[in-house]
This record gives structure tokens, C-alpha cells and sequence, in this order.
């Protein structure tokens, strides 16, 4: 089956692309293994597999061996690392950058995108999604240090991120016509249970 292009930056193959590159070119440090990788985009390693093969043949991608496992890291030395890293940063950033800022906040239960950027993750057309949505579920959500999170995926990311807050206890009940609303239309996990 052929995927279809890629809303977010259609001049990739696919989003599961899109999401890989992002993950590697956002922690430019990091060394990890495919499964690593297919764990954290939430696609399938055979995919991952394909698209690693791919990188590292045309040298955007190294690897070692260690022992049985194969780890792999971008090559911040080839001559596109920087401008592709602009490219994936704006249209695949969201998801890896959120996960972490958002993940260290204390009292966050769940947290999702939704709006425009969750509806172009979902293949739903439409223009280009200038500002970022997120939805932050918990009792006791450290409001100053979801501030400070929210500012940091803003310099990184440099788009507007909106927060909405809501208990757990609001998010399961959905009574509020906001929720209702938001439960119908399509969300992005950035944290979950």
C-alpha cells in the first residue's frame, strides 16, 4: 500500500519519515537503535528498517555495532544537517519536542495535540498550521513549570503553543461542550497513561 504524501511537508515521502528524521535530527547526541526509534514515532521496525537503510546508504544517517545491536545517529557533518534540521523541526518538531518539555512537567497526567496541527497529522487537508494546540490533563498540573515548558518548545519550535489545562476528572467526564467538541476531533498523544 502507498502512503499518501505527507500533509505536514510534502516534499517527504511520508510522515513515518518525517517522524524519524525529526527524532534523530532533534537529539543530534543521541545513538539508538531501530527499535528505539520505532518505539518512540510509534511506527512499525520494518518500517523504520526501510527508512534507516535509505539514510544511512545516502550518508544523512551513521551507525555502530555494539555487540548485536545496531545503533544509529545523524550525521550533523553532512552538508543538509542544518537546513533539513529547520525543515523537520518545523513540521515534525512538534511531537518530539512537546513529548519532552511536557514530559518533566510534574502533575501531567495526559497531554495532546489537537487542531489544526493534530488535523494534518490525521491527513486531513488544509492550510499550513501556524500555532500548536495541546491539551494538558491533570489535578495537579505545576502551572509555572508548564510555563516555563511552554516557553521552551516555543523558542525551539519558534510557533505559538496554547495550553489549555483541564482536571482528569473534566477530561474523562467531557460535559463541557469544549470537550465535546475536542473528543470528536482528531488529537495527537504527546504523553499518555
Amino acid at each position: 500500500m502507498k502512503s499518501a504524501v505527507p500533509l505536514l511537508a510534502p516534499i517527504l515521502r511520508s510522515d513515518a519519515q518525517g517522524l524519524l528524521l525529526a527524532e534523530l535530527w532533534l537529539h543530534p547526541d543521541a545513538e539508538l537503535t531501530g527499535a528505539e526509534l520505532a518505539a518512540k514515532i510509534a511506527v512499525s521496525p520494518a518500517t523504520v528498517s526501510r527508512e534507516l537503510a535509505r539514510l544511512l546508504e545516502s550518508g544523512f544517517v551513521l551507525d555502530r555495532t555494539r555487540g548485536r545491536n545496531r545503533y544509529v545517529r545523524v550525521n550533523a557533518q553532512h552538508p543538509l544537517f542544518a537546513p533539513l534540521g529547520e525543515i523537520l523541526t518545523y513540521a515534525y518538531g512538534p511531537l518530539p519536542v512537546l513529548r519532552e518539555v511536557i514530559h518533566s512537567v510534574p502533575g501531567v497526567v495526559e497531554a495532546h495535540l489537537y487542531g489544526s496541527y493534530a488535523a494534518r497529522m490525521h491527513g486531513e487537508p488544509g492550510p499550513d498550521p501556524t500555532d500548536l494546540d495541546v491539551l494538558v490533563v491533570g489535578d495537579s498540573v505545576d502551572r509555572a513549570a508548564l510555563e516555563d515548558a511552554v516557553d521552551d518548545a516555543r523558542k525551539r519550535l519558534r510557533r505559538e503553543v496554547n495550553p489549555v489545562v483541564v482536571t482528569v476528572s473534566t477530561w474523562a467526564d467531557g460535559e463541557s461542550g469544549f470537550l465535546q467538541q475536542l473528543k470528536r476531533k482528531p488529537m495527537v498523544e504527546i504523553v499518555g497513561l
